[in-house]
C-alpha cells in the first residue's frame, strides 16, 4: 500500500468518526514523516526534486535586508551568509548588467516571510 492510499484509509476514518481531528492529524504526520526517512537511499532522479524543493522555500528576508530582502531570503536557503549573495549580485550588475533585472525580478515574484 503506498502513501496516497493510507491516507485516504486514515481520512476515511476520520470521516466515520474513528478518529478525531487531533489523532487525524497526528498519524498523517507521523505517516509523512516515516515516508521521508532520510536514512534510506534516494533515487537518482531525486536531485531535481531537492533544488524544487528548496525554491519553494525561498522568501525574501524581514530582518536581513538592505534593499528588498532577496540576499538575505537566499543567504537563508542555500546556507551561504547574505553579503556573499549581495557581492556576487553587485558584481553582476557591474560586470554582466543582468544582475540587477535578476535581483528585481526576485523583489517582484519572490514572496516576502
Amino acid at each position: 500500500m503506498n502513501i496516497s492510499d493510507e491516507i485516504k484509509r486514515l481520512h476515511d476514518l476520520h470521516l466515520a468518526g474513528a478518529l478525531t481531528t487531533a489523532e487525524y492529524e497526528q498519524a498523517k504526520a507521523k505517516l509523512l514523516n516515516a515516508s521521508v526517512d532520510l536514512s534510506k537511499p534516494r533515487p537518482s532522479g531525486s536531485a531535481g526534486d531537492d533544488f524544487v524543493s528548496e525554491v519553494s522555500r525561498l522568501r525574501r528576508s524581514r530582518s536581513d535586508r538592505w534593499l528588498g530582502g532577496v540576499c538575505g531570503g537566499l543567504g537563508k536557503v542555500s546556507g551561504v551568509d547574505s553579503w556573499i549573495w549581495r557581492v556576487v549580485f553587485a558584481f553582476c550588475v557591474v560586470f554582466a548588467g543582468f544582475g540587477f533585472l535578476i535581483y528585481l525580478l526576485m523583489w517582484i515574484f519572490v514572496p516576502e516571510e
